[in-house]
């Protein structure tokens, strides 16, 4: 059995508690629907290669994936290419209010596993395909995260001109999964309604376009092309990140007249206050370039954490530049239980404990827990096998046919 800590909240006081939710995916769209699902109390079963999950044994920027997206869930090891443990899958899936997947087109029809022949059986079925594009031109391409940044316009927008870059996340792949999950959601109170489920479909392209949006928009409205980030006319003339002492960085801002005024005061920056160049926001937008070089040589001989202060103790907005790894001892997270003990199950660091971070938002004034870790390979075959009235002797046959493992 896997362990983790004791959620915040009884599993039978969730909202998603008797759902049951049967995933067939993998890498990080498909088992972020999955991870959102079982967070608000489905039982969630993760259906896996007799290998299992490519991302338990990725390596670099992969080693994360499984244990930050699968807990919270059971798993079951199934060959679906023999035919024994298609019908075996076809059976859990069919005892599902809610199907995930996130195969190339076409890929699920072979075992039987698609929305048409599973709702023929259970018409209550909810069936969540995560792919690449909606269905059209581009249905059949093969799409990556990093491949509908570069096309999507994202990494346009993030990198430095001529330089595309993609964000610093799976940004796609978990709004995608998010956006998944919500319209399972939807699907899930239109049936209380009908009596009827119905097929969802997200798509990778689809969210990365959602993202960039507003810069499509901005163009509309003013007939500019929105610059990269790097490069972009800021709509606010306080709003960068400034090297101060011993080389130390951090992000400041102030976005409003009256932090302007402030920051001005707390600073020391009178005659800045005073010069009708930077009277307004739009005025010290406009007059950024001669602006900014005078803000970092009045700041530079402050430290991050002179400033830091300073901008806390006026409720000015401002940033450390912080690593992934220090949030771990980020002191708002450990307070306010923003991260939860999960137990790694595979790698070198298998059996050992660490912590993850949960959804960012609460239910009933808590956050949702984690109430199991990241399930290790076919954890639960046997007892999801029993519960669907296999025998002993009905499971080893299967496994003596590598059907399951």
């Amino acid at each position: 059995m896997t362990h983790a800590t004791e959620p915040a909240v009884p599993v039978s006081a969730l909202p998603l508690h008797g759902l049951r939710v049967v995933e067939f995916t993998h890498m990080v769209m498909g088992p972020t629907c999955g991870m959102v699902l079982a967070d608000m109390g489905a039982e969630v079963i993760k259906v896996e290669p007799l290998e299992g999950d490519r991302t338990r044994h990725l390596l670099g920027a992969g080693a994360g994936f499984f244990p930050m997206f699968n807990r919270n869930k059971k798993s079951i090891a199934i060959n679906l290419h023999q035919p024994e443990g298609a019908a075996v899958a076809r059976q859990l899936a069919q005892s599902a209010d809610v199907v995930l997947e996130n195969f190339k087109p076409d890929t699920m029809v072979k075992y039987g596993l698609d929305y048409v022949a599973l709702s023929q059986v259970n018409p209550k079925i909810i069936y969540v395909s995560h792919k690449g594009f909606l269905p059209g031109p581009y249905e059949h391409r093969t799409a990556l995260d990093e491949v509908v940044q570069m096309m999507g316009g994202l990494a346009y927008m993030t990198g430095r001109p001529g330089d595309p870059l993609r964000a610093g996340s799976s940004v796609n792949d978990i709004m995608g999964g998010l956006f998944g999950a919500i319209g399972a959601l939807g699907a899930l109170i239109q049936r209380g309604i009908t009596g009827r489920g119905q097929e969802v479909q997200s798509a990778l392209f689809e969210n990365n376009v959602f993202l960039v949006g507003q810069h499509m928009l901005q163009y509309a409205i003013t007939g500019q092309a929105a610059a990269p980030m790097p490069a972009r006319i800021s709509p606010w003339g306080v709003y960068d990140v400034f090297t101060v002492k011993d080389g130390e960085q951090i992000f400041l801002s102030a976005v409003s007249d009256a932090q302007w005024a402030t920051f001005c005061a707390v600073f020391d920056l009178a005659d800045l206050k005073a010069d009708v160049r930077y009277a307004s926001n739009n005025d010290r937008v406009r007059e950024r370039p001669t602006l900014l070089p005078l803000l970092r040589e009045r700041l530079a001989h402050y430290s991050a954490t002179q400033i830091a202060q300073v901008m806390e103790a006026n409720q000015l907005p401002y940033a450390p530049i912080r690593k992934p790894e220090e949030l771990f001892d980020d002191e708002h997270l450990l307070a306010t239980g923003g991260l939860a003990d999960i137990t790694l199950p595979d790698g070198e660091r298998a059996g050992q404990t660490t912590q993850a971070a949960l959804f960012p938002f609460t239910l009933g004034g808590h956050r949702l827990g984690v109430r199991l870790s990241p399930p290790t390979l076919g954890a639960h075959t046997d007892e999801l096998l029993a519960a669907l009235g296999l025998g002993p002797d009905q499971v080893q046959a299967l496994r003596a046919a590598r059907a399951v493992a």
